[in-house]
């Protein structure tokens, strides 16, 4: 049986925020305190490419804090690509800790369909 599911993305978990960065090829993120042009925040910094700041992950809120001046100091697509391969990645890490495992199919449109095989069956 097959089941939609819409995810709202909050960024909580470090070893998937690596996991992310990993899977797009971008260094490995930093824990601390970072100005953006808005102010300091604290979380996990993440350098997308070409923006003039990094995005900063509150894992605690799970928020995510950014400057890119309505795409002059970054492209926001590149920061929906973080999201996607960050929710890809927690997804899979937690199949893995269910003792589950998963496939994931690149689609058309660029979304990414994860499957997760539970037990033989396909959920």
């Amino acid at each position: 049986m097959s089941h939609i599911v819409t995810i709202e993305t909050q960024v909580r978990d470090p070893v998937a925020i690596q996991a992310a960065c990993r899977r797009l090829s971008l260094g490995q993120p930093i824990y601390g305190e970072t100005r953006l042009f808005s102010g300091v925040r604290t979380g996990w910094q993440v350098q997308l490419p070409a923006w003039r700041y990094p995005i900063v992950c509150e894992v605690e809120s799970g928020i995510v804090q950014f400057d890119n001046f309505n795409n002059r100091w970054g492209n926001r697509g590149r920061l929906d690509e973080f999201l996607q391969s960050y929710a890809v990645e927690k997804c899979r890490l937690e199949a893995r800790r269910a003792g589950h495992t998963c496939t994931e199919q690149k689609l058309e449109d660029g979304s990414i369909k994860v499957t997760v095989n539970v037990g033989g069956a396909l959920e």
